[in-house]
């Protein structure tokens, strides 16, 4: 990645001090980078706007990207939420109401200020991708664009709790996380002699997020608000929306692209949870910050970059991916298309017949399985960060777990079938239980035999007519259910063979459902519709720049990162046990002589034939210290289940230095809705 050391102009960032005050009384801490002459030449303003605490946990990513936007003319600004980081207030949960009332809040100050020009831009990836969109709804004036990066119109649909109505293991994988960062202290640095009083109040009446998240089991009034997809039109400033198809919310760009009314942009490289400016893999990387100045310029200083010239959706068309959990590159190319959904993509409709995948209806035979509850392995995570260092994060070789599922493919491809969107899956299928769940997975079956994951989707039988509300279902009645997989863009070569597999466990990707399923799949009456895109034609597209970022914060690692991943099956009980430890190490910042790091331990189980038997344990540890100061937080969460109700316990341990100032408990019992 390059580094540039000099920019137009020249940089200074300010921090001490640096409060932006809300009509509530409270006040909320921000960094600056602004071009040094900024009071003399006005300034559009950026805003980031993130629970992540600034001063420590994300100032590793911060620096590089805000300092190259200030070097290119432009205020850019890193704001911690109220009640987080070094933000008076409390936090006790995502997306709360008074969090995107303080955005537009936020957005309205920097408009003011005497160094901006009066127009803001706002962006961020994950949360601050979600806030850009949901404060966006809310209209502020000052407000002219936003980018949105690895995020969701969607919070129940496309989020880290549920995924087609099923309960994701990243949901206590995340919550565990979000727990231990709602029970850290501010610096007193920054907040000064009020910093400890102000924890105090953080740590009375901490909840355990997870409880209240399992606890809304369907799209409800809960999920509903902050999905912008309640209504679109509420959003009236330009969207550039990203991400990758290896991460785990790229469904909600083409929902963008498709139903907002506002001039936008949709772009998907073949990266998971990350910038695409990122060297994390899968590469290749991008110019990704020159792509957001770009969209920068012609939306807040009225210069024409010719970004709004570039195709409406623009993606990576991948092609003939490793089967493998974790690869450096992605082959593949760009493509684009003016307007989405594109009328040059067609559905193509093909039968799941007895003897593979063909145009014309075939018999009905019905095709039966009872599939192992481990069957999953291959799955890689829900949502990957490219990192190399969490376990097979990306979907591997998928032979196994076919050949545990209910299975149709093509004779060998004679030409390449490429495909943009979103596959769907229509089974006439039916089962023996009253809950159940099916996995479609569309494959890429190779010459030497291996086989990679184009897309797929998970979805619980019992949400087949939405997710508001649970529709029963009578054990042996067929029913036609159409599952929509995940968008995607996959080049299927000469000689390949295009796979769908169906099954009914997904483990450990989500929890399973509470008994065994018998399967039954009807054939011929079964079909198959794929995206397919013309081999030729299409736009032209400008080339992407190679990445550059400014110079990455000074620091000193005290204690390495590390990372452990195994998996172990007891070959008598059946036991399968997988095992993550993924640990950033311990730095400590340059600046101002703080120590942060943290460290996540995962541990998944589950009894081959019993999907009772299933257990999820979390443990993520933060340790901050300066001299004096020293806190460390221990958060622990475990989840088990009977047939109708769901086990969630959790512990949470503070110190400050040697003292125990906090231990908290909870076991809690949560009635299971069809989940």
């Amino acid at each position: 990645m390059g580094v540039v050391m000099e920019f137009p102009r020249k940089v200074k960032v300010r921090e001490k001090g640096v409060w932006i005050p809300l009509r509530n009384g409270k006040k909320l801490a921000a960094r600056i980078w602004l071009p040094a002459d900024a009071n003399s030449k006005p300034v559009p303003a950026l805003l980031e706007y993130l629970p992540y605490r600034k001063r420590d946990m994300t100032r590793p990513g911060d620096e590089p990207k805000h300092a190259w936007f200030a070097g290119h003319g432009y205020a850019s600004v890193r704001v911690d939420l109220q009640g987080a980081g070094d933000s008076f207030g409390v936090m006790r949960d995502e997306y709360a109401a008074q969090e995107l009332k303080d955005g537009k809040e936020v957005i309205a100050w920097l408009a003011k200020q005497p160094w901006c020009t009066g127009k803001v831009g706002m962006f961020g990836i994950s949360w601050g991708g979600f806030n850009a969109l949901q404060v966006a709804a809310l209209k502020p004036p000052a407000l002219k664009a936003i980018v949105t990066s690895c995020s969701t119109d969607d919070r129940y649909a496309s989020d880290m709790h549920y995924s087609g109505g099923c309960l994701l293991n990243d949901n206590l994988d995340w919550g565990t996380t979000f727990f231990s960062i709602l029970a850290l202290p501010g610096d007193p640095e920054i907040m000064g002699p009020g910093w400890r009083k102000n924890w105090l109040e953080r740590l009375d009446g901490i909840p355990c997020p997870i409880e209240t998240w399992m606890k809304h089991q369907q799209r409800d009034a809960y999920w509903k608000h902050g999905s912008v997809n309640e209504n679109y039109r509420d959003i009236q400033c330009a969207v550039f929306a990203v991400g990758g198809w290896l991460d785990g919310y790229t469904n909600a760009i083409p929902r963008l692209m498709k139903n907002l009314k506002v001039p936008r942009l949709g772009l998907i490289g073949p990266h998971a949870h990350q910038w695409g400016q990122s060297l994390r893999a899968p590469g290749p990387a991008i110019g990704f910050l020159q792509e957001m100045l770009r969209w920068w310029d012609y939306w807040l200083k009225d210069i024409d970059t010719g970004i709004m010239n570039e195709p409406m959706m623009r993606a990576y068309m991948q092609d003939d991916i490793p089967a493998e959990p974790w690869y450096a590159h992605c082959p593949g190319r760009w493509v684009g298309e003016q307007a989405w959904p594109s009328k040059r993509i067609r559905m193509k409709p093909f039968r799941l017949n007895p003897d593979g995948i063909g145009t014309k209806k075939g018999k009905d035979v019905p095709r039966v399985a009872v599939t192992p509850q481990t069957l999953g392995m291959a799955g890689g995570e829900w949502c990957p960060y490219g990192t190399g260092g969490e376990g097979p994060e990306f979907p591997g070789d998928q032979r196994f777990d076919d050949g545990a599922s209910i299975c149709f493919e093509t004779e060998p491809l004679e030409e390449t079938v490429e495909i943009l969107g979103a596959p769907e899956v229509s089974l006439d299928l039916s089962v023996d239980k009253p809950n159940a769940f099916v996995c479609v997975r569309l494959n890429d079956v190779k010459p030497d035999g291996s086989v990679a994951r184009a897309t797929y989707a998970v979805l619980n039988l019992t949400h087949r007519n939405g997710h508001g509300r649970i529709a029963r279902i009578q054990p042996g009645k067929r029913y036609q259910v159409k599952v929509t997989l995940n968008d995607t863009a996959y080049a299927f070569q000469p000689g390949h063979r295009i796979r769908v597999a169906v099954s009914t466990t997904y483990w450990p990707m989500i929890w399973p459902s509470p008994e065994p399923v018998e399967l039954t799949v009807h054939t011929g009456t079964s079909t198959l519709h794929l995206p397919v895109r013309p081999l030729k034609g299409g736009p032209r597209l400008k080339p992407f720049e190679p990445p550059q970022e400014a110079a990455p914060m000074p620091q000193e690692m005290i204690a390495p990162p590390s990372s452990e991943n195994t998996v172990t099956r007891d070959v008598l009980t059946g036991r399968v046990e997988v095992y993550s430890e993924r640990g950033s190490g311990v730095y400590r910042i340059s600046d101002h002589g703080m120590e942060f790091g943290r460290n996540t331990i995962e541990r998944m189980a589950i009894t081959e034939g019993d999907p009772l038997s299933a257990e999820t344990e979390m443990t993520v540890t933060s340790h901050m210290k300066r001299g004096d100061f020293e806190v460390d937080i221990h958060a622990t969460t475990n989840l088990r289940a009977t047939a109708d109700t769901f086990l969630l316990s959790a512990d949470l341990d503070v110190y400050e230095g040697k003292k125990r100032i906090l231990a908290k408990s909870w076991s809690v019992p949560i009635k299971r809705e069809g989940v």
